[in-house]
């Protein structure tokens, strides 16, 4: 069962109920062929949801990575990835960049405006998700992260002016359902369908994801 909240430019964001995920980190990569690896997890301490790293101020709870080798521990395997999950069912799904996309994250206010555009311009978008911490971020084809700051540049944007990062080789994503303490889970603004297996590059998007961040400054 999907159900739909409704966000700025009348923008849907499909939210996903009764998936595990075990269920959906399998999937991410059978289906999408996605590297996947479980981050950190949500415990109740004191009546509270504290993150599995013990930090009492983690700033991502429940929401990043647990190792510092978890590049060499992200897989592609539906097999791996359904035994990883196993011994830790509760553990966030976290999708390394660099690898079959990048992910460039911006604020949610630029990122829906941005998508309000995009949908004007009838460009074909990859999946985009959006964060509880209020970030969204739009898959592209990997190494963007390399030639973003040039397309920044082209189009009369100093890139140290826009809060428009790229995620590339080193960096990684949570996917939905992943929660972030009590703030709430990642949701899908743009969900992965058979239409969008194909990601843009990330030259088609940088102008409308340039333009609202410079707007939302």
């Amino acid at each position: 069962m999907e159900e739909t909240i409704a966000g700025p430019e009348a923008v849907q964001i499909p939210k996903q109920r009764g998936e595990s995920l075990l269920d959906t980190a399998v999937r991410y990569a059978e289906e999408r062929h996605w590297d996947v690896f479980p981050g950190t997890w949500l415990e109740a301490v004191d009546g509270m949801q504290r993150c599995s790293c013990g930090e009492a101020t983690c700033p991502t709870p429940g929401a990043h990575a647990a190792r510092e080798d978890w590049a060499t521990q992200a897989t592609g395997s539906a097999t791996v990835a359904r035994r990883m999950w196993s011994k830790q069912p509760n553990a966030s799904i976290l999708l390394p960049t660099g690898r079959t996309f990048d992910a460039i994250d911006v604020p949610e206010t630029a990122g829906f405006l941005a998508l309000a555009r995009m949908e004007r311009m009838e460009l074909t978008l990859g999946p985009v998700t959006c964060t509880p911490d209020r970030r969204m971020h739009f898959f592209v084809l990997p190494g963007a992260a390399v030639k973003v700051p040039d397309l920044v540049r082209r189009l009369g944007w100093p890139p140290a002016s826009l809060d428009l990062v790229t995620l590339g080789e080193g960096s990684y994503v949570a996917a939905p359902p992943t929660r972030f303490g009590s703030r709430g889970a990642v949701q899908w603004a743009c969900r992965p369908t058979p239409a969008n297996r194909w990601l843009p590059d990330a030259e088609e998007l940088i102008s409308p994801l340039a333009y609202a961040c410079g707007r939302d400054r």
